[in-house]
């Protein structure tokens, strides 16, 4: 057994082969017991040959063992699966990347005509995360409407990088126009039953064993179950639930698949030249795909989290190595830890680089002092009396954090809080805070006009 405190595992040196299904048991479960993590699954295509191994409780306490077969809530992960959808529909000539959406979307008025399917895809149309309040429909056209408007950017179409799940409901939005089938119906169809995966969906009928998320606190040694609570409409953007061998199936194809052409699974894979991810969570993005990586051959893939669960997959486009992970609780050292076991394997997996950041700590840029907002994000900065900053995410203040020269800031004591101030263009004035995944947006001081408007000017500035 792992003791709690141990910062690596005691495995040999050298495993048999990258693909030795005994030795990759162990490391999952001794991972899995070192970061408590109830179950979890791993399945790795190397050479042509493909190896899966599970550990572990569906539920914790219940002894319902996790089966190959059983799904994980992949979450986000559920983005590359619609963008593939997309995209076959593109290869068929049925949307087109760069066009303007009005033709599809009518009702988006004026925005119609600035907004395209790339943008949407590589996270660089603009939009908020999630809308800045609580979703009342059943219908992903009305949420379409209700949400997708010029009141829910953070910045102007085409702009620069910002996490959207919303534009993504949007992508399953133009996917039931195109096909006249709902957005389930079309992955099932188009996707999923010819790739043989048994399709799982959040708050749909199980047909197959479903593994329950969990918050864990190591502190106090307590593992409880959590419900998913994904709104129906929002599927497109993180409906999914998956097994580590159903990930695996999914990369493939990404090489040599009839179902999505060679050039169409290239483009997924090159990086948008404006889409450029905070440091420390990708190091680009394509058409539904992050980029991992620098140089001629990255690694892509997605991650994503359930209501207490945490998955990834990697794909590399030169060797058509493939990594899945799946875990019933969101313990994101053990996925840093299982990628450095499996380099140790010979398994070369790139993550993102996470380059420090830049220049000498300074002191806070005037004016950063402020509440910033992203759909249901809320970010307050504000400066203390030995002029420091200390930043507070929805009224919880979490930490202080260090100034540097390049506007970027992280906190000490939370490393994995960083982010980045952003200048207005026109005035130099700071009006956004690149934080996580997300342009999180300066509030004004009147709260009640929440509508952002641009010039030109914007285009381009982040």
């Amino acid at each position: 057994m792992v003791a709690p405190g141990e910062h690596a595992l005691a495995i040999e040196p050298q495993l048999r082969s990258p693909l030795d299904p005994d030795r990759l048991h162990d490391t999952l479960s001794a991972l899995a017991r070192k970061y408590q993590v109830p179950g979890a699954q791993l399945a790795i295509h190397h050479g042509g040959e493909t190896v899966a191994v599970e550990v572990g409780e569906l539920e914790y306490g219940t002894g319902h063992a996790v089966t190959r077969d059983a799904a994980f809530p992949i979450g986000s992960i559920t983005k590359a699966f619609t963008a593939t959808v997309a995209m076959i529909l593109v290869a068929d000539g049925d949307l087109e990347l760069d066009a303007p959406l009005g033709e599809h979307v009518a009702k988006l008025g004026d925005l119609g005509n600035e907004l395209t399917l790339r943008q949407l895809l590589s996270h660089t149309s603009g939009f908020a995360n999630e809308p800045g309040k609580e979703v009342h429909t059943s219908s992903i056209r009305r949420y379409v409407l209700d949400h997708c408007c010029r009141q829910n950017l953070v910045l102007p179409p085409g702009a620069g990088f910002s996490y959207s799940s919303l534009g993504y409901v949007m992508v399953g939005h133009l996917i039931e126009t195109v096909t006249g089938m709902s957005w389930w119906e079309a992955l099932e169809s188009c996707l999923l039953l010819p790739l043989g995966i048994e399709p799982m969906f959040i708050g749909a009928p199980e047909h197959r064993p479903l593994a329950m998320g969990h918050s864990v606190n190591m502190a106090v040694g307590r593992t409880r179950p959590v419900e998913q609570s994904l709104a129906p409409v929002e599927a497109p953007a993180g409906g999914l639930a998956m097994s580590a061998a159903d990930l695996v199936t999914f990369g493939l194809t990404q090489f040599d698949s009839a179902l999505l052409p060679a050039a169409y699974a290239h483009q997924m894979r090159q990086a948008v030249p404006i889409a450029e991810p905070l440091w420390g969570w990708a190091d680009g993005w394509g058409l539904g795909l992050a980029v991992f990586g620098t140089g001629d051959t990255p690694w892509v893939g997605h991650f994503g989290a359930g209501v207490g669960t945490a998955c990834d997959v990697r794909l590399d486009p030169v060797s058509g190595c493939i990594v899945a992970f799946t875990s019933n609780a969101q313990r994101g050292g053990m996925w840093h830890e299982l990628i450095d076991e499996l380099r140790r394997a010979g398994l070369p997996i790139k993550d993102c680089s996470d380059t420090n950041v830049r220049g000498r700590p300074t002191v806070p840029p005037a004016g950063c002092a402020g509440s910033y907002q992203n759909g249901k994000v809320e970010v307050s900065i504000t400066v203390t009396e030995t002029g420091s900053l200390s930043l507070a995410i929805a009224g919880n203040i979490v930490a202080e954090v260090i100034c540097f020269e390049d506007l970027s800031f992280f906190a000490p004591a939370q490393p994995e809080i960083r982010g980045r101030f952003l200048r207005d263009p026109m005035s130099g004035d700071i009006d956004a805070i690149q934080y996580g995944l997300y342009v999180v947006r300066r509030q004004p001081a009147a709260r009640e006009n929440r509508q952002y408007l641009y010039s030109e000017a914007h285009v381009g500035a982040y």
